[in-house]
C-alpha cells in the first residue's frame, strides 16, 4: 500500500492524546505516512507535522466563542488551505464538531475522504448536525455504544471502535481500606477550575465539620499552573488542610473512596475505575440557558447516559452549591452499602466500552479508506 499523507484535526488536550494514538497506530502499517494538521504535544510527539495549535480552539460554553472568533476563523482558513494545496489521501477529524464539520465541507469539494473518531453529541444537542454529517463523512468511528445505532437510522457508515480510555482502563479492585479520602476533581481548563473548586471546597469545610477524619485531594490537570490551584485553596479553603496532585487522575481515583467531578471525560476515568461519583458543572449563565433549551438527554454524566440511569448524581448549575455537594457527601460517606452498588453499576458501565485497542480499530479504518481513494460518496 502507498503510505500518502493525512491530515488529522484534534481540537481539545484528550483529543490530541487520542489521535496520537491512531497515529502511532497508522504508522506502524504505514512507516512513510506523512501526517499534518491540528493538534497538541501528544500529536506533534508522535511525528505530526502542526500547522494550527490546538490551544487556539479551545473554548468552554456557548458565550465564549465569540472571544474566540477571530481565531478561529484564521485556523479554519489556514486547515482549509492546507487541505486544497496538499491533498491528503484522508482527512481524520476527532471531535470539535463546529470546527471539524465546516472543514468537512471542503474536504467533500475535494474528494478527500473523510473519517470522523470521536463523535459530535448529536444525541444530547442540535440533533440536526446529524445531516451535515451523512453528507459530509465517508465514516464514523464511535466510541460510545449507543451511538452506532443512531448513525445507521441516518445511513452513515459507522463503526463502534470501543473507548480509548479502556486501553489504560486499570483492574477493578475493592475500595481502598483505611481513612476515608475524598478526591476533588475541578476540570482542566482555567474557568472550569474558578467556578468548581471554590465550590468543592465550601463542600469539603462543611463536611469536616461533621467528619474531621476526611482527607482530601485536588487534582492538577495536565497543562494547569499549580499556583492557580494553590491560591483558590488558600481564598477558598477556610482553613481546610488539602493535598494537590499534579498530573494524571489514575492514582486519585484508585485510592479514594469517593470524587467530586466536574462533567467531561474525567468522569468516565472514575466509572472506568470504579470509582463512586458525584458529578458538578457549573457554565455562565447565558450558555446555561442557552444549552437547556437545546439539550435533549436526561442526564450529562457518560456514566449515566450509557447505563441509561442515574446511576451517580448530577449537581448542575444552581444546584452545584458547597451546600448540596456536602450533602450528597455525607449521605455516600455515611452509606457504605451505597457505595457497593454504585461500584457495581459502574463496573456495568465499564463492560459497555468495549475491550482496549481503540486506537488500532480506528487505523484500520482509515488504511482501508486511504487504500480506496477518493470519496465518492
Amino acid at each position: 500500500m502507498t503510505s500518502g499523507s493525512v491530515m488529522i484535526i484534534a481540537g481539545e488536550a484528550s483529543a490530541d492524546v487520542h489521535g496520537a494514538g491512531v497515529v502511532r497506530a497508522l504508522h506502524r502499517r504505514l512507516p512513510d505516512l506523512a501526517c499534518f494538521g491540528v493538534g497538541g504535544s501528544a500529536l506533534r510527539g508522535a511525528g505530526v507535522e502542526i500547522l494550527v495549535d490546538a490551544a487556539d480552539l479551545a473554548v468552554v460554553g456557548i458565550t465564549e466563542v465569540a472571544a474566540k472568533a477571530r481565531s478561529l476563523a484564521d485556523a479554519l482558513g489556514r486547515v482549509r488551505r492546507a487541505l486544497a494545496r496538499r491533498r491528503p489521501d484522508l482527512l481524520v477529524l476527532i471531535d470539535l464538531p463546529d470546527f471539524n464539520l465546516m472543514v468537512a465541507a471542503t474536504a467533500r469539494r475535494l474528494g478527500i475522504p473523510v473519517l470522523y473518531y470521536i463523535s459530535p453529541q448529536i444525541w444530547a444537542w442540535r440533533s440536526g448536525r446529524i445531516r451535515k454529517v451523512a453528507r459530509r463523512v465517508d465514516h464514523m468511528a464511535v466510541i460510545l455504544p449507543f451511538e452506532a445505532s443512531l448513525y445507521r437510522r441516518y445511513g452513515v457508515p459507522v463503526t463502534f471502535v470501543g473507548h480509548p480510555l479502556m486501553d489504560a482502563a486499570p483492574p477493578l479492585s475493592d475500595e481502598p481500606a483505611g481513612p476515608a479520602r475524598v478526591g476533588l476533581l475541578p476540570g482542566s481548563r482555567d474557568r472550569e477550575i474558578e467556578r468548581h473548586l471554590p465550590v468543592m471546597l465550601d463542600a469539603a469545610a462543611r463536611v469536616a465539620r461533621q467528619r474531621p477524619d476526611v482527607r482530601w485531594t485536588v487534582s492538577i490537570a495536565p497543562g494547569v499552573a499549580p499556583e492557580s490551584i494553590h491560591r483558590i485553596i488558600a481564598e477558598a479553603g477556610r482553613g481546610l488542610t488539602v493535598n494537590t496532585v499534579a498530573g494524571g487522575v489514575r492514582g486519585i481515583l484508585a485510592e479514594s473512596t469517593l470524587v467530586v467531578a466536574a462533567s467531561g471525560t474525567v468522569t468516565l476515568e472514575a466509572a472506568i475505575a470504579g470509582t463512586p461519583t458525584i458529578i458538578v458543572y457549573k457554565v455562565s449563565a447565558l450558555s446555561y440557558l442557552l444549552g437547556r433549551a437545546l439539550i435533549r438527554v436526561p442526564f450529562i454524566g457518560l456514566a449515566n447516559l450509557i447505563a441509561e440511569s442515574p446511576v451517580v448524581p448530577e449537581l448542575i448549575q444552581g444546584q452545584a452549591t458547597g451546600e448540596q455537594i456536602g450533602s450528597h457527601l455525607i449521605a455516600l460517606l455515611e452509606n457504605p452499602e451505597r457505595r457497593r452498588r454504585m461500584r457495581n453499576a459502574l463496573a456495568a458501565v465499564r463492560r459497555r466500552l468495549g475491550p482496549p485497542g481503540a486506537a488500532e480499530r480506528v487505523a484500520d479504518i482509515a488504511c482501508r479508506m486511504i487504500a480506496a481513494g477518493p470519496s465518492h460518496r
